[in-house]
């Protein structure tokens, strides 16, 4: 596992190197070198001469060592706290904050006036210009404190520390002795406050018992429980007694299909004379009328003399019924009840009524539970405010107790003559200077002169919106990549040939074997490579903006073509600013311009530079040579070399410039942009991009000019002196 975490750490630090472009920081030292190096060595100048100015100076230095105060303890009469020295947060430190003290103005004012330090105008030194110049350190490890001071005169450095030293111990022990005086003026105003708490405290606890009734909270709580349980027993009891009660009422009440108060109306009926008299005149009558019916109709006299007897009889019932029970209206077969009926009506109307009464009972007991759980409620209350009634009156007693012992202790520091510091190491005289701060002055212009330098370089590439680099070029257009060509000639010049247009050289023809020739093989191979279905005719060469080079690639790269055998035509399209009649030493009376118009012929324009090798000069300069190279005739010759020529070259104007390329490109077979890093930059190549890319081109790749800030191309110099040393050789047998 161990093994398979290193390959991956190291897979992330080489991925990370790779992310580490090392040749760009180098190219862009190469470029900035001379701005850099003055302003470092200006830096380093203004440094020296402050380092010399510097005057030997000498450091003083004293040891305090800050402990509590150990009186108390020793004599036992004291407060363990009195005089100890502890920190107020976490953050803090209490060694910091006596070096705070030290470093306060009473102090340095004190001291300014006992040593009498003034400033070059005799005035006295300001207590924080003292500070300043001042150091309390704490010692690692230790409860020391160490003050340094440097000044050059070492025997005022001495002084002035034992000075410091002296007037902080003294105010360490007035301090402590004040900080006694003002506790014991706090506790002798709190003593009578305390003690009118104290009785206070009593006196409401003896009012809360009396209020209460209760003596003993506690007993009083067992008892009520008590009490509480019995009753909650009898209520239980009651309950299991009423329940059997119920099911007998019901059970009674099924049978006799009667509510309790018509039981006892029955009851009540049953035995009244009164009633029974009527009610058994009636049965007779009843009994009579149904013999009669037997032998008469309904409208014989006697039947009719029978049913009113039945009906008096019967209003007078209810008028004794009513007399006996009220308006409740009874059945005449309830009113004569068996024997067996009548005892369940009797049993019926017994449990009703200890039903009730039960009831009643348990009702009782209920409020007297409430009433009891009442009172027990009220003894936690009761008992919370005994406790906080005794609380109050412990916690009054307590501090009046202690405010009386820390009188006594503050008394006994308040006449303490000893402090929390004492000096452990006094100051004296330093013979040795303290360490030069040269070292100091010279590491931070070091340092400040490396920023300026890197901030030199930094503003100086901001400022420089030009593409710089191969790498930029390649990464910035996304084209193929067809070749590079080096820059031809010497160095120093590289920088003027960007500046002023000169006649380009021609090293394909004048130097063959030298690294310039061999790229412009190389770009000519990889354009061969380009297509091998569809071999390609006509070439059209621009760059972005001026200076890039076109000609001079248009020039070399048909030379080379030549070379190889292949009849090339090179064509200066370039209206605005024709340069091949310079480059190949020819006159520029007819070119493409007669020839478009009709004012030469082909033949008499074309020149034969070298073998296979024609060129077609501008011509006069027209007014608007986009007409001309747009026309239907610029066609038809395109067309003609094409047949004519294995290559035709056209050298056209550049893409930010003019539209003539463009127009060009839709004739060609394609279009070869020209990148010379150091001329272009990203803003001229954004729009010569989007024109390419807007017209739809079909644009064969690119190709780097004068590459003479690349690493690699260095090598082209080394090639080049060994071709001269070789032709050198040649000429000399």
């Amino acid at each position: 596992m161990r093994s398979k975490n290193n390959h991956l750490s190291d897979t992330v630090s080489l991925d990370a190197l790779e992310q580490v472009d090392f040749q760009q920081y180098w190219l862009i030292a190469k470029r900035r070198w001379q701005p850099t190096v003055v302003v470092f060595a200006a830096i380093m100048v203004l440094t020296s001469f402050g380092a010399s100015l510097q005057k030997p100076s000498y450091t003083a230095s004293g040891k305090l060592l800050v402990r509590a105060n150990r009186l108390p303890t020793l004599t036992g009469l004291g407060s363990e706290s009195a005089g100890r020295i502890s920190n107020l947060t976490m953050q803090s430190n209490p060694l910091r904050t006596e070096a705070e003290t030290i470093l306060s103005h009473p102090i340095l004012e004190r001291t300014i006036a006992a040593l009498k330090l003034t400033d070059s105008q005799g005035k006295p030194i300001a207590p924080d210009a003292l500070g300043k110049q001042i150091k309390v350190k704490d010692v690692s490890g230790a409860d020391v404190l160490r003050i340094t001071y440097e000044n050059r005169n070492a025997e005022h450095a001495a002084e002035l520390i034992n000075q410091l030293m002296g007037e902080y111990l003294q105010s360490n022990i007035l301090e402590n002795r004040s900080e006694a005086a003002a506790a014991r003026e706090f506790i002798v105003q709190q003593l009578p406050k305390t003690e009118v708490t104290v009785r206070q405290a009593e006196v409401a606890l003896r009012q809360f018992k009396e209020r209460s009734g209760i003596a003993d909270l506690e007993r009083e709580e067992e008892l009520l429980t008590d009490t509480l349980g019995k009753i909650e027993s009898q209520m239980t009891d009651a309950r299991t007694d009423l329940s059997a009660l119920n099911t007998r009422f019901e059970t009674l009440q099924s049978k006799l299909q009667m509510d309790a108060q018509q039981a006892l109306d029955t009851s009540t009926l049953s035995q009244s004379p009164g009633v029974q008299q009527v009610l058994s005149q009636l049965q007779q009558i009843q009994v009579q009328l149904e013999i009669e019916r037997t032998r008469y109709q309904e409208v014989h006299p006697e039947i009719v003399s029978l049913l009113s007897k039945e009906s008096a009889l019967k209003d007078l019932l209810q008028q004794r019924m009513s007399d006996t029970i009220g308006a409740q209206i009874v059945t005449q077969q309830n009113l004569t009840p068996g024997e067996i009926k009548q005892g369940l009506i009797k049993d019926f109307v017994n449990a009703e009524v200890e039903r009730l009464s039960l009831a009643s009972r348990l009702d009782a007991l209920g409020v007297a539970r409430d009433a009891y759980r009442q009172r027990v409620g009220a003894v936690p209350r009761l008992e919370q405010e005994q406790r906080e009634l005794q609380r109050t009156l412990g916690a009054a007693q307590s501090t009046y107790e202690s405010l009386l012992k820390r009188l006594q202790e503050v008394q006994l520091t308040e006449r303490q003559t000893v402090g929390t510091a004492r000096i452990i190491e006094s100051a004296t005289i330093p013979t040795q200077p303290s360490g030069s701060k040269k070292n100091i002055i010279f590491m931070l212009g070091t340092v400040l002169a490396t920023l300026l330098a890197l901030g030199t370089v930094t503003f100086l590439e901001l400022r420089d919106r030009s593409i710089k680099s191969t790498k930029e070029a390649r990464e910035f257009f996304g084209y193929t990549w067809l070749g590079t060509i080096p820059f031809f000639g010497k160095l120093t010049h590289a920088r003027s040939r960007r500046q002023e247009w000169t006649i380009p050289d021609l090293p394909v023809r004048d130097a063959p074997r030298s690294m310039v020739s061999a790229s412009y093989r190389m770009l000519q191979a990889n354009l061969k490579f380009l297509s091998l279905d569809d071999r390609l005719k006509s070439i059209v060469i621009t760059s972005s903006v001026p200076k890039e080079g076109k000609s001079t690639i248009a020039a070399n790269l048909s030379a080379t073509l030549a070379q190889l055998g292949r009849r090339t035509l090179l064509i200066d399209a370039d209206m605005h600013h024709s340069s091949q009649h310079h480059i190949w030493n020819l006159t520029n009376a007819q070119g493409l311009s007669d020839v478009i118009v009709g004012q030469a012929s082909v033949d008499g324009a074309v020149i034969s530079v070298s073998e296979n090798l024609d060129v077609l000069t501008c011509g006069v300069i027209p007014p608007n040579p986009l007409a001309l190279l747009d026309s239907k005739r610029m066609l038809s010759l395109i067309e003609s070399f094409e047949r004519s020529y294995d290559f035709v070259i056209v050298d056209a104007p550049p893409l930010v410039v003019e539209a003539e390329a463009l127009t060009l490109g839709k004739i060609t077979d394609g279009i070869l942009l020209v990148v010379r890093p150091g001329v272009v930059d990203f803003a001229s190549a954004t729009v010569a991009k989007e024109l390419l890319q807007q017209s739809s081109q079909n644009v064969l790749g690119m190709v780097i000019n004068s590459a003479i800030l690349e690493t690699e191309m260095r090598r082209s110099g080394d090639y080049d002196r060994d071709y001269q040393s070789q032709e050198t050789a040649i000429r000399a047998t």
